[in-house]
């Protein structure tokens, strides 16, 4: 079924196959696959009494699976409380750069890539302008990146190009544009600088000219753009896709809820049948204070349709969920089978299918992502002054070595955390485990942002403590 609803979305011959495909993927996880049906669900015949096939109707109850898998993931990936922190042997550079963090909205910036990204793949644009830093999502249906060939994980350049209508170039400020001809628009990414070129008409086969006053050279020596594929697999361009799997189940999912909503309507409007009426040239309205009259062997019926199809549809349709869930390692748990609280290893049992997926996601999203972007930055300041909070960002090696703390899946009930600090204590007094490591693996579950300054107070608490003995 979706290959046919992708037969009714019109097509671009000039642009590359990757952009198709992410187009239409997008369009499923923004719930706008449906739009190019020309019938809403509701219509039966055409203008002509032609029969309409429900191939050709839009659904009018629309689930949404695909999109709540991937937010489900994203809110384990990305949310307040699963956000990671930066580990690094120098804690002055840990507190820079969750400064860095704090002041670009990273939590943001990556809770959106992870969400556009899941089509497949996703870019981040870091800019600096005027001492201060910018991060930007960059959706790669127009993109088109080129890998250093002596170093096959390193861009040499990032190029986007798509049509754009005059009408919307002169709104920009372009002159001498036709408003209602379609224009390429292209700008390139290198490690020089960003390349503007002047819009060029699509009719237009020529080389495009530079846009000297829109182009922007700044000499880092690296494309300021962090490139995210999704997951494992794809076409080496873009990763694979979060909810392909789901989606001609969802499809179907759709329609069946449609088709039952159907059903409910005509039910609470059954059709009257009427046998050898008496002749009357009056029009016959339904309804308790009309009486109809028939001949002495006529006869009235309300043809009403049975609740078993109805459940029969539902159950159907909550098989199809499990399936499709099971397929993209959703969340299958159901809260109204939860009789009391569980602790926090019950839930990621519960739901150990979700949690592989978000646990793909972080190698992908975390050390292919925010970690490159960060060192992106500690590249930048090597070329440009930046202000972080306010205050000059010193220098710092651009090699030093980072690393991800990532937090808990699910928060730990009281008997959890007991019982974890009974075991931390009892390996740190064996002298098993020294005191900062056990700070470290308590730090992200009691809000401990700098385990170096807990761990001075925890010293200056016990030296005040043998005084007050003293």
């Amino acid at each position: 079924m979706f290959e046919t609803i992708c037969q009714t979305i019109p097509a671009d011959p000039l642009l590359a196959p990757r952009a198709r495909r992410i187009e239409l993927y997008r369009r499923v996880l923004e719930g706008t696959i449906y739009d190019a049906l020309p019938y809403a669900f509701g219509d039966e015949r055409n203008g002509a009494g032609e029969y309409i096939p429900l191939r050709a109707r839009r659904p009018s109850v629309r689930y949404g699976l695909c999109r709540i898998v991937v937010e489900d993931s994203v809110a384990l990936l990305f949310s307040a409380g699963h956000f990671p922190a930066i580990v690094c042997e120098d804690p002055a550079i840990e507190a820079l750069l969750g400064d860095v963090m704090r002041e670009c909205r990273l939590n943001e910036v990556m809770i959106d890539a992870a969400l556009r990204g899941s089509v497949g793949s996703v870019a981040i644009l870091l800019r600096v302008l005027k001492g201060r830093l910018f991060c930007s999502v960059l959706e790669t249906q127009h993109l088109t990146p080129v890998w250093q060939e002596d170093a096959p994980d390193t861009l040499a350049s990032v190029t986007e190009r798509y049509k754009v209508r005059g009408a919307e170039l002169l709104a920009q400020g372009y002159p001498d544009v036709d408003p209602a001809q379609f224009y390429w628009f292209q700008r390139v990414w290198d490690g020089g600088g960003e390349t503007w070129f002047l819009p060029q008409a699509v009719v237009d086969e020529g080389s495009p000219q530079i846009d000297e006053m829109r182009s922007v050279r700044h000499g880092l020596g690296f494309v300021p753009i962090v490139w995210i594929k999704n997951l494992p697999g794809g076409d080496g361009v873009d990763g694979a896709c979060t909810f392909r799997a789901a989606i001609d189940t969802g499809i179907e999912i759709d329609y069946q809820l449609s088709q039952a909503g159907r059903g409910l309507k005509y039910a609470s409007d059954p059709t009257l049948l009427i046998k050898e009426p008496v002749t009357t040239d009056r029009e016959l309205v339904k309804g308790a204070g009309n009486a109809l009259i028939v001949s002495e062997k006529g006869d009235a019926k309300l043809l009403e349709i049975g609740g078993t199809a109805s459940a029969a549809v539902i159950d159907y349709v909550r098989t199809l969920r499990e399936m499709a869930l099971e397929s993209v390692h959703g969340n299958r748990a159901n809260a109204d089978r939860l009789s009391a609280a569980q602790s926090g290893r019950a839930l990621e049992l519960m739901n150990q299918g979700l949690i592989w997926l978000a646990d793909n996601l972080r190698i992908s999203y975390g050390e292919g992502g925010l970690l490159a972007l960060l060192r992106m930055v500690l590249r930048a300041r090597a070329r440009f002054a930046i202000r972080v909070m306010g205050q000059a960002m010193p220098d710092v090696d651009a090699d030093v070595r980072l690393s991800l703390r990532w937090p808990r899946w699910y928060p730990a009930s009281a008997d959890d955390r007991l019982k974890e600090a009974q075991a931390i204590a009892t390996l740190v007094n064996a002298g098993q485990m020294s005191r900062e490591t056990a700070v470290k693996s308590l730090a992200s579950s009691h809000a401990v942002v700098d385990v170096a300054a807990e761990l001075d107070r925890i010293v200056a608490e016990q030296d005040q403590s043998q005084q007050d003995v003293a």
